[in-house]
């Protein structure tokens, strides 16, 4: 963990000639455009903007801005709270220059910084992948690396599913049948079967290994989130057991707009008492078969580096590792619990 640190007193001043806007739903086309020039090997697009102030709720503090030259985007900074580690205290910040310039960097940051504290920040998170410029900068502002995903992609017009026949074979004779969400019923109206499906995920995110448990959303704010962006519930396959329960799951619906031809896993898991009869594979290979019958080529998922039986599953399928995606982190000085 990153030893505790005081905001700065003043802040570093922006250049004479840089200006600073909020940034409104009329920028997301550029902005994505923006970032995915500032970062190529993490492509953002328009609707991924979109899909992101959706996820907002009412009563969350946010602030986002542009940093514009001359009317020429040239930065932009963020602060508010994280999407996916929203533990209590934790603000995220987000500054991102283009072309890479450490003065401007550092002034946005300051603002971004500035901002998470109004907003009782008592640790400061942000992100970036291995090898990018602004990790050095980060780290001698005192952050440090809380945790690393590794972003990963599959091939599916490559994949030999028959390679994992016999993982198939043991799932089958477990006795749990895999479903799709349609199968079971309509996701979208079934309240029940809503909390059905909100309960299995909990219950697996909560034993995903991470650095710090996984901060699992109320089921309020899952319904908002999950169902909103579920257009297609046949990605979803559920692992049935022979008493109708509800034992694992894999999600793979969500299309990747700024990665053309590409599905993106959410989430793979089997309940411990179901582990080790071949179900994270049939489950993952189920997914995969059907996401390549709608006509996608390629499979992303993320993974934290802890989570060893996953990544040896993504692995052996075939997945190839990107470059790993950082959480660094920041406690504040004095910031109390």
């Amino acid at each position: 963990m990153a030893e505790p640190t005081s905001p700065p007193a003043t802040l570093l001043p922006l250049p004479d000639d840089v200006q600073l806007r909020p940034v409104t739903p009329d920028d997301f086309p550029a902005l994505a455009a923006f970032l995915t020039a500032a970062h190529p090997d993490h492509p953002l697009a328009a609707a991924d903007l979109e899909r992101h102030a959706t996820f907002r709720l009412p009563d969350e503090p946010h602030w986002h801005v542009l940093a514009q030259r001359g009317g020429t985007l040239v930065g932009m900074a963020e602060a508010g709270v994280p999407r996916m580690d929203g533990h209590p205290g934790w603000i995220q910040v987000t500054a991102t220059v283009n072309p890479p310039d450490t003065a401007l960097m550092g002034a946005l940051l300051d603002q971004a910084e500035a901002r998470a504290l109004a907003f009782g920040a008592r640790t400061l998170t942000t992100g970036a992948r291995e090898g990018w410029w602004e990790v050095p900068l980060l780290e001698a502002r005192g952050y440090a690396v809380h945790d690393r995903m590794w972003p990963s992609v599959l091939d599916l017009t490559t994949l030999d599913d028959g390679r994992f026949r016999a993982f198939e074979e043991r799932a089958a004779a477990s006795g749990a049948t895999l479903r799709t969400l349609p199968d079971l019923g309509d996701i979208h109206t079934d309240g029940a079967m809503q909390r059905r499906l909100y309960d299995l995920v909990a219950a697996l995110l909560r034993d995903v290994p991470s650095a710090t448990p996984v901060s699992v959303w109320p089921f309020e704010t899952w319904q908002r989130r999950f169902l909103s962006g579920l257009k297609h519930p046949e990605g979803v396959f559920v692992a049935v057991a022979p008493d109708g329960g509800w034992v694992g799951v894999s999600e793979l619906h969500m299309p990747m707009p700024a990665r053309p031809g590409t599905l993106m896993i959410g989430l793979t898991g089997v309940l411990p008492a179901w582990r080790r009869r071949g179900l994270a594979y049939a489950l993952k290979l189920a997914a995969a078969r059907a996401g390549h019958a709608r006509g996608y080529t390629k499979v992303f998922t993320g993974n934290h580096s802890r989570n060893a039986p996953m990544l040896a599953i993504n692995e052996a399928m075939g997945f190839v590792r990107e470059p790993a995606r950082l959480t660094l982190t920041r406690e504040v000085e004095g910031a109390t619990g």
